[in-house]
C-alpha cells in the first residue's frame, strides 16, 4: 500500500504530538510493507505568522491532493488573548472543515481498564463506558450569518442555521456508526427552546421512520445529556448532536477517559477524511515534553483503519497504546508525576508495534 498524508502539526503542542503518529506510522509502514509520503503544511497561528492567512491556499492543495489529512492542534495566546484580533488561528480550521466538506466529526469514548481510577468520576461509574459522538461541523452557529456587533459595539449576535439536508447527511453517519454497534441513537437538542433543534429532531425521526426502523432512537436535551454523560456514561451507544453541543459534549466526554489527551477523532466528508486530537494546542506545554501523544496516535489509527482499509494495523496500533498504558508508560497528565514524556511514550508504543506478531 501506498498513500500520502497531509500532515499539518499547527501550533503549541501540535508538532510535538504529531511528530509521535507520524513516528508510529513510519513503524507501520516498515512492519507491514507500506510506503508513506508525507506531505506538510501549515495552518493555524504559525500559518498567519508566515501568510497572514489561517488556512493559506498552498495546504488546501496539500489536504485536496493528498489520501487523507492527519492534523495536530491549532492556536496561540497571541491571538486568543487578543479581543481586537481580526484574524484567529481558529478560522483556519473552520475554513478547513468547510472548505475539505467535513461534514461529521467522529469521536469514539472508551476508558481504558487500567486508568478507570485517572477519571475523576467514580470507577463503577465509567467502568464499562463505550460511545461515540458524531457531530454535525459545517453547520450551526460556527458558520452561520450574520454575525458581528452593532455599531455602538455594546451588543453581540450570533446566528445559527441549519438545512434538512445537512442534518439528514450527519444523521445518516450516526446511525451508520450505530448499525455496526448496539443500533442506538441519541439525538441531543434544546427543541424546547431552539427552532433550528425542533428542526433536528422533526428530520431525525423522519429518517428514521424511512430508513432506521429497526434501530433505537431517542432524544436527549443537551442539559440533561450533559449530566447522563458524567452520572450514566454507560447509557449512550451513539451520540449525534449539532455543531457547539458536540464541541462541548465530547470535550466533556474526556473525563470519562480521565484525559482528554487520550481521545482521537475522525473529520468526515463525501471525498477525504481528517484525523486529528480532540484536544486544544496547549500552549503551555509547548516544548515541555510533557504533552499526551495518544489521542494524536489514535487518530493515526483510525487513518489506518477507515480512510486506508488497514484494519490490522490500525488494531496493532491501538493495542500498542493500551499497552503502554497498562505498562504505565504514560504522561504526567495520566500519571502525575511520571518519568516518561511526550517522545519516551510514542517511542515505547514503536516498540510495541514492531514487536508484536504479524
Amino acid at each position: 500500500m501506498k498513500k500520502s498524508i497531509a500532515v499539518l502539526p499547527g501550533d503549541g503542542i501540535g508538532p510535538e504530538i504529531i511528530r509521535q503518529a507520524v513516528k508510529v506510522l513510519d513503524a507501520v509502514a516498515s512492519k507491514y510493507s507500506h510506503t508513506f509520503e508525507y506531505r506538510y503544511a501549515d495552518v493555524g497561528a504559525c500559518a498567519i505568522d508566515r501568510t497572514g492567512n489561517p488556512y493559506p491556499e498552498t495546504t488546501h492543495e496539500i489536504c485536496t491532493t493528498s489520501d487523507s489529512v492527519l492534523f495536530g492542534a491549532i492556536g496561540d495566546p497571541k491571538y486568543d488573548n487578543d479581543p481586537a484580533a481580526k484574524v484567529r488561528p481558529e478560522q483556519g480550521l473552520l475554513a478547513m472543515r468547510k472548505a475539505l466538506g467535513l461534514f461529521a466529526n467522529i469521536r469514539p469514548v472508551k476508558p481504558y481498564p487500567s486508568l478507570l481510577s485517572a477519571s475523576p468520576l467514580k470507577d463503577s461509574i465509567v467502568d464499562g463506558a463505550d460511545f461515540i459522538v458524531v457531530r454535525e461541523l459545517t453547520g450551526g452557529m460556527y458558520f452561520g450569518e450574520p454575525r458581528g456587533r452593532n455599531e455602538a459595539g455594546d451588543k453581540a449576535f450570533d446566528t445559527c442555521v441549519y438545512s434538512k439536508a445537512e442534518i439528514r447527511r450527519v444523521a445518516d453517519v450516526a446511525f451508520a456508526y450505530a448499525a455496526r454497534r448496539r443500533g442506538r441513537v441519541t439525538l441531543v437538542d434544546k427543541a424546547n427552546v431552539l427552532a433550528t433543534s425542533r428542526l433536528w429532531r422533526e428530520t431525525v425521526k423522519e429518517l428514521h421512520e424511512e430508513k432506521y426502523g429497526d434501530m433505537q432512537l431517542d432524544f436527549l436535551f443537551v442539559d440533561n445529556a450533559a449530566m447522563k454523560m458524567v452520572s450514566n456514561p454507560r447509557d449512550f451507544d451513539v451520540i449525534l448532536t449539532e455543531n457547539m453541543f458536540g464541541d462541548i459534549l465530547s470535550d466533556l466526554a474526556g473525563v470519562i477517559n480521565g484525559s482528554i489527551g487520550l481521545l482521537p477523532s475522525a473529520s468526515s466528508g463525501a471525498e477525504r477524511s481528517l484525523y486529528e486530537p480532540i484536544h486544544g494546542s496547549f500552549p503551555q506545554a509547548a516544548g515541555r515534553n510533557i504533552a499526551n501523544p495518544v489521542a494524536t496516535i489514535l487518530s493515526a489509527a483510525m487513518m489506518l483503519e477507515d480512510a486506508f482499509g488497514a484494519v490490522e494495523e490500525g488494531a496493532a496500533v491501538r493495542n500498542a497504546c493500551e499497552k503502554a498504558i497498562a505498562d504505565g508508560v504514560c504522561t504526567p497528565d495520566i500519571i502525575p508525576g511520571s518519568r516518561y514524556g511526550t517522545e519516551e511514550t510514542g517511542d515505547y508504543i514503536v516498540r510495541q508495534i514492531i514487536s508484536s506478531g504479524k
